[in-house]
């Protein structure tokens, strides 16, 4: 398995939002997490990708523990070169920053860290950062937005936006592609935009992991599906096993009450 997560709990106080959650995933799978608002869709992504650090569990990678909470202090991440990448719901760009420069602020920061650290001279270092920016360049093209290049996150619309920041999180080339509710805070009619850049990397073998209220989208992007109840996995499968063969009382209300919201 490429991806494994195990036993994973996290508390804030005395709420605990995940009990133990299990799963693995091969590489270029598509994973979707769905669930009702508070059953710990949000929380386990972002202890996975240690934005939040898990009371227990552990997290493997192609074998190797990155995460392990038995541990104490920084001891808990282990070293990890595994590169998640995260696209939030509310873009989370910075607004003093044109679209190319909120793609190309992390790979340069990055690029001078290691030179310092490797003692690598300047001009190594502008080749570097000049094949940073041209990727950038390439990836907001690759987003639909070559156009936009110069333009600031005022200028843009929220569909827009948001595909700055998938370029942005696809500018640290991540092995593993998460997605928080990528269309939660977009208008109805661009969030298909957003959709149509996700399902184009699902079609290029991107591993992903999205967390998603689009059920039709998660069914026709998704290898696999976990439906999310009260901070435990309550069922997962493949879409028909989810959408078509659901077995659990709470999974089957749960796809009514969206089917027959959308049928309003």
């Amino acid at each position: 398995m490429f991806l494994e997560v195990k036993n994973l709990t996290k508390s804030f106080g005395d709420t605990a939002v995940l009990k133990g959650v299990d799963f693995s995933l091969e590489k270029g799978q598509v994973l979707s997490i769905i669930g009702s608002s508070g059953s710990g869709k949000t929380t386990l992504l972002r202890c996975i990708n240690a934005l939040e650090t898990a009371d227990d569990g552990e997290i493997y990678v192609e074998g190797n523990k990155i995460f392990d909470a038995s541990l104490r202090g920084d001891r808990r991440k282990l070293q990890n070169k595994l590169n998640f990448g995260f696209v939030f719901q509310s873009f989370n760009l910075f607004p003093q920053y044109t679209a190319l420069e909120n793609v190309t602020l992390s790979p340069i920061l990055h690029i001078k860290e290691k030179c310092k650290k490797e003692k690598i001279g300047k001009e190594e270092r502008l080749r570097m950062v000049a094949e940073a920016e041209e990727k950038a360049k390439n990836l907001l093209e690759k987003v639909g937005l070559a156009d936009k290049m110069n333009s600031y996150p005022c200028q843009l619309s929220g569909g827009q936006q948001q595909r700055v920041s998938i370029a942005r999180a696809l500018a640290m080339d991540p092995d593993v592609l998460c997605f928080d509710e990528p269309t939660s805070a977009l208008d109805p009619e661009i969030t298909g935009e957003v959709l149509k850049i996700i399902k184009a990397l699902a079609a290029e073998d991107m591993t992903m992991v999205i967390v998603t209220h689009e059920m039709n989208f998660a069914r026709d992007v998704s290898d696999k599906i976990i439906f999310m109840d009260n901070g435990v996995i309550a069922e997962e499968g493949t879409p028909d096993e989810i959408f078509v063969q659901s077995k659990t009382p709470r999974l089957q209300a749960f796809l009514r009450s969206f089917y027959d919201m959308n049928e309003i």
